[in-house]
């Protein structure tokens, strides 16, 4: 599965793609909203699942998730939030709170995926 991870840590953002791909996912990465944008506009780019951070630097997560939506209507979105307890999630979107573990990330994207 390929899958989109929106992200402006740098780090955090390396960690979640290794994690995916130890988990035989193939993932595209974005720092911000923008980036993410301009590969969901690729009809080339293969997309299964978003993950976007809540806060983004250039947009907020919920709004990048409505665009996304427009360009992609069928498309998982996963919000990862430090913060989940506060966030109300569209429906047909999920959410994960970070910190997550592996295990965490792992059973939230098969649960979306359907494996």
């Amino acid at each position: 599965m390929h899958l989109l991870v929106v992200e402006d840590d740098d780090i955090v953002r390396m960690l979640m793609v290794e994690v995916l791909d130890e988990l035989g996912h193939t993932a595209s990465e974005a720092a911000d909203a923008g980036t993410a944008l301009a590969i969901l506009q690729d009809p080339s780019q293969p997309l299964d699942l978003m993950m976007t951070d809540v806060g983004l630097p250039d947009m907020r997560g919920d709004e990048l998730a409505a665009k996304a939506r427009e360009l992609r209507p069928t498309l998982p979105i996963l919000f990862a939030s430090g913060y989940a307890e506060n966030i109300n999630v569209p429906e047909g979107m999920y959410l994960i709170g970070k910190p997550f573990s592996i295990d965490q990330l792992r059973e939230k994207v098969e649960s979306i995926l359907g494996k």
